[in-house]
């Protein structure tokens, strides 16, 4: 039987180690050019996880290159989900499972992205745009299977009102990836073989397309001229902690504070305040019941002809419900009735549900194993119909987005039935103050450049902020975590309707399209004709 030198055998653990090791740096550089980290040298970890992935030794190893990469890229990027199981002392111990478990899913994604590069990449430079095919194609299905999770695509690695952001009102988030990735990857072949000349000849159009990024972008800012409506916005931050919430002690304290910061006085009387989401421990039934002494105290904050939206979850009776009801996490305008105090102008409920937080997947197996028990879910939220704007009294057309429905594209329309504006309630108190809140901020105000609409962002430990329509906090606008106060601000007026807005992802799946060809047998056929 045939033994391995033992130097030999060393060299081989050496080799495994070392392509583990920077797998898993590729993944940790790409998610620290997320904001806040903001480190964009680390975007050549797409470069050096694609060159992982084209020399290994079989398609299974290519796979395994991308996921350990995803795996750190999403144990970065997504840590702070653990914060929001220190919340309840009781469920703390599954925080490390939810740190790890979420990026070892996410990770498959990247993983079958790099190893169908793997199995079908073609040989010379073309194969830089098949493997950011690949990539953002894997991408895109992360955003939308199962519901999906499209937290930190690849193109939300420029801070949002950024230059490097600016492209994504032509081409959406997705299609901006595309580009990064894309342009990125390019400086790989500079490590591989072929001929020289077209090695470098990539580098130098990756190079030329970040340039053109930037100078893209930067010529769309200094065009933008920000324009103020008369609306007068005053968002509500109360900074109350997640885990001090549900105490019956601190409910009354928590409707005060609330009440206290709608009725402060300013410089001017708002048009509408803007409370985020999950404001009360309570529901929308229970604050504002008959007779309800704190519905009155709200009424009495609210100045004549003001409105004010909020998060609240109500229930609905429904007899086709198996309990005779539905529980929905909603977005409620109210507007001043006088006497009669406020009455409903509005409402949206929630479409995209969060898993596990506010729906439990396959519900009554999991339920039957005890995972109900597990996340303190009494009962599902019902999913709601497609974000569609609304219409609120003296207010511009809004399009409303509870908390992770911020992370998608797409739901604002950008034709006949565009909004005005976008009202982003969001409960980021779960996560304290981590990076999750600020990378949500990041995340959320690429709705704004997308679509060309000013974004109002109501969270209740921050960040709140007024987003201008090219994705930049206007002024000092801005409430930080841990910060209680209010925003007084008028509203930005929209740009003109986007690209993006437009068409939506029909660019970026043109560029799909366009960035498989080197996989197409079209050269052969030419040859073919020619012969």
């Amino acid at each position: 039987m045939l033994k391995l030198d033992p130097a030999s055998r060393r060299d081989r653990l050496i080799l495994r180690f070392g392509r583990i090791a920077l797998a898993l740096a590729a993944g940790s550089g790409a998610a620290l050019a997320h904001p806040p980290f903001g480190f964009l040298p680390g975007l050549l970890g797409y470069a050096l996880l694609m060159l992982l992935a084209e020399r290994s030794a079989t398609t299974r190893g290519g796979f395994w290159m991308g996921w350990l990469a995803g795996f750190a890229y999403f144990f970065i990027s997504c840590w702070w989900v653990a914060e929001a199981f220190l919340v309840n002392p009781a469920q703390a111990w599954m925080a490390p499972f939810a740190a790890s478990l979420l990026p070892v899913g996410l990770g498959l994604f990247w993983g079958a992205a790099t190893a169908l590069y793997r199995r079908f990449a073609p040989a010379g430079v073309g194969r830089v745009l098949v493997f950011a095919a690949f990539f953002c194609l894997l991408e895109w299905l992360r955003g939308h299977v199962l519901t999906g999770f499209p937290w930190n695509p690849a193109g939300a690695s420029w801070k949002a009102g950024s230059a490097g952001s600016q492209f994504a009102s032509v081409v959406g988030v997705y299609g901006l990836g595309l580009v990064t990735v894309a342009a990125v990857a390019a400086f790989a072949p500079l490590a591989g073989p072929g001929p020289r000349k077209a090695r470098i000849g990539a580098a130098v159009l990756g190079a030329l397309a970040l340039a053109a990024l930037q100078i893209g972008g930067a010529a769309r800012l200094s065009g933008a001229q920000l324009s103020l409506t008369d609306t007068v916005v005053r968002i509500v931050q109360a900074d109350v902690a997640q885990e001090s919430k549900w105490t019956p002690e601190a409910y009354r304290g928590i409707v005060d504070r609330y009440v206290n910061l709608t009725a402060r006085p300013g410089a001017v009387v708002p048009d509408v305040v803007i409370w985020p989401e999950g404001a009360l421990p309570a529901s929308f039934n229970q604050v504002f019941a008959a007779g309800s002494p704190d519905a009155a105290a709200i009424a009495r904050a609210v100045q004549p002809g003001q409105s004010l939206i909020l998060g609240l979850g109500r229930g609905v009776a429904d007899a086709s419900a198996p309990d005779g009801g539905r529980y929905y996490n909603s977005l409620l305008a109210l507007t001043d009735a006088g006497d009669d105090g406020l009455r409903i102008a509005a409402v949206y409920d929630k479409y995209r549900l969060v898993p596990f937080g506010e729906f439990l997947p396959a519900g009554d197996l999991l339920g039957a194993l005890g995972v109900r028990s597990l996340t303190h879910m009494p009962t599902d939220f019902s999913a709601g119909p497609r974000p569609a704007p609304i219409d609120i009294p003296g207010l511009p057309r809004a399009q409303p987005l509870i908390c992770y429905e911020s992370l998608y594209p797409g739901f604002t329309p950008g034709g006949a039935d565009r909004p005005r504006w976008i009202v982003n309630i969001s409960n980021d108190a779960w996560f304290g103050r981590t990076s999750g809140p600020l990378q949500h901020l990041n995340l959320a105000s690429y709705r704004a450049v997308e679509t060309g609409l000013p974004v109002v962002r109501s969270t209740p430990t921050g960040v709140s902020a007024m987003i201008d329509p090219w994705g930049r906090v206007v002024g000092e606008q801005r409430l930080e975590p841990g910060e209680s106060g209010v925003i007084d601000a008028r509203l930005p007026a929209p740009t003109a309707a986007t690209v993006y807005g437009r068409f939506g992802d029909i660019l970026f799946g043109l560029g799909l399209l366009a960035a498989f060809v080197p996989l197409t047998p079209w050269r052969r056929l030419r040859r073919g004709m020619r012969g």
